[in-house]
């Protein structure tokens, strides 16, 4: 039996907490939070949990085995590296920290400790994201064209973080996920309207070294909230709609072919193919559930997690290019590989 302290009983705590105590395997030792409010409503429904008010605390105690940090992202980087030096397993809230450099001091300190350390990237854990990966593996969509994603809605504004901290690390957690070739450079452009706070929208663009694009438009003013991405191949297209209740995903037979005239390379002519469209079933089970699960796994297996700790610091990298154009006015910057 794994046991599992939780920091941190806000916003994200209490699902980490549910999913944990139903995971088999594992038992959620402790929670710590700051507020007392907060551990009276955690007290409420989990009773036979302990409290702490100090969330250095859990790290200390011998009782606990790993723990879940779901606190402000300013935070993340001491906690984590403080828990790895007390020889626990750590879950960390996204995004990883507030820094690249941040994010490869806590890489060290979990090689040197020999912990498992992992990113709370949700979204490679559903069933439609999976289900993406599994297309794209296979062969289905072909070349990978393009990766087109709107994560818009009205509000909830943040004032540590920009709506690119905020919104679209979900769409780089996913990308990373699902493409095997990482981006080489970024361009973003973006603004605030609300006077002293960060970007409320922002258009964010992804180059690779092949043909490969990705965009991603986020923002906190919109009417509505749309969670749509496309992805386009040169075999096949798919739709995704994290918002509609049954067919998430729905993959066309549809593209493009150009076929030259041997006899003129200045003639080219474009021919368009429609296919049928298909909605393929997914799996049903909770992200979180299934990550939590992964989480024990990795530790009791010593496994690379799937949203490792690498992967959590390539997309801050991301947002960090992303917000270094922002204020350049959207001139590009480049990736190390």
């Amino acid at each position: 039996m794994l046991r599992i302290g939780v920091i941190g009983y806000g916003y994200w705590g209490p699902n980490l907490v549910r999913n944990f105590h139903e995971t088999p395997g594992a038992q959620v030792f402790c929670v710590a939070d700051k507020n007392p409010q907060r551990l009276d409503l955690l007290h409420s429904r989990y009773p036979g949990v302990k409290t702490m008010r100090d969330e250095r605390e859990p790290f200390a105690s011998p009782d606990v085995d790993a723990v879940a940090i779901a606190t402000p992202v300013s935070t993340h980087a001491d906690l984590t590296i403080a828990a790895l030096r007390a020889g626990k397993h750590v879950l960390v809230e996204k995004p990883m920290a507030e820094t690249s450099t941040k994010c490869r001091t806590m890489i060290e300190e979990a090689k040197r400790a020999g912990r498992t350390l992992m990113v709370d990237h949700t979204f490679p854990f559903t069933g439609a994201v999976r289900k993406i990966k599994e297309l794209i593996q296979a062969g289905e969509l072909g070349e990978i064209y393009y990766y087109d994603s709107a994560r818009v809605n009205l509000g909830l504004f943040q004032h540590d973080v920009s709506v690119i901290w905020d919104l679209a690390v979900h769409d780089l957690s996913i990308i990373d996920y699902i493409l095997t070739d990482k981006p080489v450079a970024v361009s973003c452009t973006g603004t605030s309207h609300v006077k002293d706070q960060t970007e409320d929208i922002a258009y964010l663009t992804l180059f690779y070294a092949g043909n490969t694009i990705a965009h991603i438009h986020v923002n906190w003013l919109a009417p509505v909230k749309l969670r749509q991405t496309l992805i386009g191949g040169s075999r096949k297209m798919i739709v995704y709609d994290d918002l509609e209740p049954t067919e998430k995903i729905k993959v066309y037979d549809t593209g493009v072919a150009l076929e030259t005239n041997p006899d003129s390379i200045h003639e080219m002519k474009v021919g368009y193919r429609t296919g049928d469209m298909w909605a393929p079933k997914l799996d049903g089970s909770e992200a979180l559930r299934l990550l939590a699960r992964h989480f024990l796994e990795c530790i009791a297996e010593g496994k690379t997690p799937i949203t490792s700790a690498e992967s959590g610091c390539r997309v801050v990298r991301i947002m960090e290019a992303a917000t270094e154009s922002m204020a350049k006015h959207g001139e590009m910057v480049r990736l190390e590989q």
